[in-house]
């Protein structure tokens, strides 16, 4: 059977700038991505139905199967009722597509109501704000009938042994891990440095690291091959980004192939208690997440050096390198180069340049396909840089 994650266009407007470069239904949220979640219910490999210029990169499958929208995480009774629809049948929940069986997301002939629950990823904060509960979900589901290597370091506190799962060639030294609030997942390959303190829910992804006397607060997921440190709260860094000194990341997602510099800070909270607001790329304006806490939300292949300050609910595009005293503004264009005191363009070529010798430190050689999406993605986002047009 055909798994394919479709994007709905207006939600994939909304998760920007994390699906600029990738479709929804691969976005990071709990332990896994949204695809491995449903490969892993559905015994099989996801494909995608996304916009023509990621689809080299992630190619859909050709004839019939389930159609599932991308933005929706996986539970039991979801699969259940999604993989008993007929051909031509689609599932709704309130008003909204779920799911569809048949040859695309059109294909409809007849519509089911699906009374349950669903966890809708459908706004950028809504990946931190599902965050605690789809680590939880998939710890369940990822150690369920598996046997943990366990803490074998003897200067490591552990609270609550049995929600913590440690997979082959773990290195801990010296660490607390207290699960008591929730589970602690850590994945192959990783390190958790001396002095280090961790809070679950939390999961660290392969052969990534939490450096020494990091402060993990919990409902935090570090993805594959990142490297952390400072103070961590309720935030999520995709693979291969960096924040490995002291500052504070709070209420926040990182794309991949970021870099925080040393003693970064974020703002995630306004002092006056407002709610926060971002901007929102579908509506090219700013927007309330209803949420009191809200951080930074920085897109793909970012950076910002030494001492930045990014205020609430800050919103960062793709290929932007950020630096500089003072507060920049809270919707910073993607390839904008600067900071408070304003910003000029990071040429395309210096951008990839820059991509290509971070991705050779980790041994990746950056590919075509790669530096397509980077082109498509710098046209696509031209207007946004309002500096170009008086220049």
């Amino acid at each position: 059977m055909n798994i394919v994650l479709f994007d709905d266009p207006l939600i994939r407007q909304d998760l920007m700038p994390f699906t600029f470069t990738r479709p929804v239904g691969n976005l990071r949220v709990g332990i896994q991505t949204i695809d491995e979640k449903w490969s892993s219910y559905s015994k099989t490999s996801c494909s995608f139905h996304t916009v023509a210029y990621l689809r080299e990169k992630f190619p859909p499958s050709s004839g019939d199967g389930l159609f599932i929208n991308g933005a929706v995480c996986p539970d039991n009774n979801l699969w259940q009722a999604i993989s008993s629809l007929s051909s031509g049948e689609s599932l709704m929940h309130e008003k909204r597509l779920v799911a569809v069986r048949g040859s695309s997301p059109e294909s409809t002939a007849k519509t089911r109501a699906y009374p349950g629950g669903v966890s809708w990823i459908d706004q950028v904060w809504k990946i931190f704000q599902h965050n605690a509960e789809q680590i939880n979900a998939d710890f369940a589901r990822l150690t369920r009938n598996q046997t943990s290597k366990g803490v074998t370091d003897p200067h490591t506190r552990v609270y609550q042994p049995g929600n913590i799962f440690i997979e082959e060639g773990v290195q801990l030294n010296a660490c607390v891990l207290n699960a008591s609030t929730g589970p602690i997942y850590l994945a192959r390959g990783s390190q958790v440095q001396e002095g280090a303190l961790i809070r679950g829910p939390f999961s660290l992804g392969e052969e990534s690291v939490v450096n020494m006397g990091a402060k993990i607060k919990g409902d935090t997921t570090i993805g594959p091959h990142c490297k952390v440190g400072g103070e961590i709260s309720n935030s999520i860094l995709y693979g291969y980004s960096n924040k490995a000194h002291d500052g504070f990341l709070g209420n926040s997602v990182i794309g991949e192939w970021c870099n925080l510099g040393a003693d970064t800070n974020t703002s995630n909270l306004k002092n006056n208690y407002e709610d926060v607001k971002i901007w929102n790329y579908r509506n090219g304006g700013f927007t309330s997440t209803g949420l009191m806490f809200c951080g930074l939300m920085m897109g793909d292949h970012s950076k910002c050096g030494i001492n930045t300050m990014f205020n609430t609910g800050t919103v960062v595009g793709v290929g932007a390198n950020i630096f500089g005293d003072g507060f920049p503004r809270n919707f910073i264009p993607g390839f904008a180069w600067g900071g408070a005191a304003g910003f000029t363009t990071f040429q395309l070529k210096k951008v990839i340049d820059t991509a290509i010798k971070v991705m050779e430190r980790r041994k990746i050689t950056m590919s075509e396909v790669e530096k397509r999406i980077l082109e498509s993605v710098f046209s696509n986002t031209a207007g946004e840089r309002v500096w170009e047009k008086s220049s």
